[in-house]
């Protein structure tokens, strides 16, 4: 199988650009007219979503049947020294589960979370599940199957390992449609690590900007700041605010080709009436319908 271009991001992240995948892929999102949304692995839906009103939030509903794109994490993956953002990539290529589709993808480790995230918004019932958009967005963790109890012997497992520090990261899907995350990979994991009072080591796969758009913007804030720098130049003492621009101008280009793009949804075949015909067999009862 041919592998996709890798480039190194800032603070141990991989970009992936990946060619020869047109999708569909195996896990993606279809959509609908009227809000409809679908989670599909393979020809199995796993999740169906509907926005409520005028973008005041979105009602989920889960079914069973989602498969992880990874093999069995080993414990010794977190004892080594491998490099496991490039791991995950590796699993990913090969998986036929995954959501990789031609696009550049970002994987990134990340351990820090905004409270609300791993706590109210982590939506621990199941099947149905709100996603609150009305406060401004909601940034939190959907699991795709039901999460174990953490006494159930796998979770005490995995919590003896996130007491040594030796717990494998959780893989999640940074995914626009839902303004937060999906669990790929590590359920009981998570379970782990907030059962022994810390937010789960992470690793967060999005969709990057394509290279046109991020070299796009680069020639729009580089002619803009060219223009003021200029205008600033024929006054008198604004060096020290050149300065300034110059170093933010520098952060901004440097976040460029890193920043997330929106997640693709394909159209779902038979429409609304497919959509509203699965959600009738799943008992999904969405208000304001």
């Amino acid at each position: 199988m041919t592998r996709a271009h890798r480039e190194t991001a800032p603070a141990g992240a991989l970009v992936l650009d990946v060619h020869g995948r047109p999708g569909p892929p195996p896990l993606r999102f279809e959509a609908a007219d009227g809000g409809r949304l679908l989670l599909r692995q393979g020809r199995r839906p796993v999740l169906l979503g509907r926005v409520d009103g005028p973008n005041e939030g979105l009602f989920l509903h889960r079914l069973p049947g989602y498969r992880s794109p990874l093999p069995p994490v080993r414990a010794d993956l977190a004892r080594s020294n491998a490099n496991v953002p490039h791991q995950y990539a590796r699993w990913l290529e090969d998986s036929s589960r995954g959501p990789l589709h031609d696009a550049r993808w970002l994987l990134a480790p990340r351990c820090v979370f905004p409270p609300y995230v791993w706590t109210g918004d982590f939506m621990r019932g199941w099947p149905g599940c709100y996603l609150d958009w009305c406060a401004g967005g909601w940034q939190g963790v959907v699991p795709l199957r039901p999460l174990s109890a953490p006494d159930a012997p796998r979770v005490k497992a995995y919590r003896r390992r996130a007491r040594e520090g030796t717990l494998a990261p959780v893989l999640l899907w940074f995914v626009t449609p839902l303004d937060g995350w999906l669990i790929l990979d590590g359920h009981d994991r998570a379970v782990a690590a907030l059962a022994e009072g810390s937010d789960p080591e992470c690793v967060v796969l999005a969709r990057a900007v394509d290279d046109g758009v991020w070299r796009g913007q680069l020639r729009t804030l580089t002619d803009e700041h060219e223009r003021r720098t200029a205008e600033l130049a024929r006054r008198p003492g604004t060096e020290d605010l050149r300065h300034r621009l110059a170093q933010g101008l520098g952060t901004a280009l440097a976040d460029l080709p890193y920043e997330a793009a929106r997640t693709v949804a394909w159209p779902l075949p038979g429409g609304p009436a497919a959509w509203d015909d699965l959600a009738a067999r799943a008992m999904f009862e969405c208000l304001r319908d």
